[in-house]
């Protein structure tokens, strides 16, 4: 299952369940859960001041999803890879990283990297990567804390430069209903797409098991456009390829803020990470990561 399934349809259910909540209380109809049961140190994670004297901390990335965090020959690379060792290098210590795959949906990621840990193998890591920012959504799980926004990130739509010529007349979802389109297979695109105009453009989607695919077939003439997060269209854009984002009727998830999970128990961890973060973001440090990807940098909501 793709991250960007887990991501994008764990906000859009979020929204879905604010419907109604005032804005200045999000956490209004929230019922509290009954308090996690206490759990070992090992399985938890450490303390900040343990984290230092060992000299390394822990990231979870997810595995497999450029331009944000892969493997390479061995070594980890990305976006994600590069802000989690500037956050471990304001700390004073090593970065490490844990490649995890993403689960059925956010809450499972959360519990298996962040304050629970998997059911079989795995570990917990003192930080996760690439977490969506959702002051309704962070009501729902109490265990974890949700802080150090580092970028927002936004739907978007890559083209053929030859088969839209025209400055002014770049691709909409409405032209989907006669020219081809791919996106990630069962990713907030899809959705958005498949429902679109009483679902007049399936017969144009073309699905694909990542963005990163969906960019290939568009170089090599599979589909006409593709349909998914910025960033991601913008590392798999080719010569014969651009990409633009227009309006987006009816899209509730068209935009979006990324931050991080350290579990509860640590909130000096927690400030630590975010004070790390909120430097690099004043100094130009992680724009300038985005930038040495080929990508933009999305100042987050903070």
């Amino acid at each position: 299952m793709a991250f960007t399934q887990t991501f994008l349809t764990a906000v859009a259910l979020t929204l879905v369940g604010a419907v109604g909540v005032q804005a200045a209380d999000p956490c209004a109809d929230h019922v509290p859960q009954a308090k996690p049961q206490n759990v070992g140190r090992d399985i938890v994670g450490q303390e900040l001041d343990v984290i230092q004297d060992r000299g390394h901390m822990l990231f979870a990335v997810y595995e497999d999803y450029p331009p944000y965090s892969w493997e390479e020959k061995g070594k980890p690379r990305g976006v994600d890879v590069e802000i989690a060792r500037i956050i471990a290098a304001d700390l004073g210590v090593e970065a490490r990283f844990n490649f995890v795959a993403a689960d059925e949906n956010l809450d499972g990621d959360l519990r298996n990297n962040i304050w629970k840990g998997p059911l079989i193998g795995g570990r917990v890591s003192n930080v996760m990567m690439r977490v969506p920012y959702d002051s309704a959504f962070k009501c729902r799980v109490e265990q974890v804390v949700f802080t150090g926004q580092y970028a927002g990130e936004s739907i978007a739509i890559a083209y053929d430069k030859a088969s839209y010529p025209d400055a002014d007349d770049k691709p909409i979802p409405a032209y989907f209903r006669y020219d081809t389109v791919g996106v990630e297979n069962d990713s907030i695109s899809d959705f958005y797409l498949s429902g679109f105009v009483g679902g007049q453009l399936q017969s144009n989607i073309r699905r694909y098991d990542s963005t990163v695919d969906a960019m290939a077939g568009l170089a090599q003439g599979e589909v006409m456009a593709v349909m998914g997060p910025l960033n991601a269209l913008e590392y798999g854009l080719a010569d014969s390829t651009d990409v633009h984002q227009p309006p987006l009727a009816g899209f509730a998830v068209s935009k979006w803020t990324l931050g991080v999970a350290v579990n509860f128990r640590y909130r000096p961890l927690a400030y630590a990470v975010d004070d790390a973060i909120n430097y690099a973001l004043q100094d130009g440090r992680i724009a300038k990561i985005y930038a040495d990807y080929g990508l933009t940098h999305l100042p987050p909501e903070r």
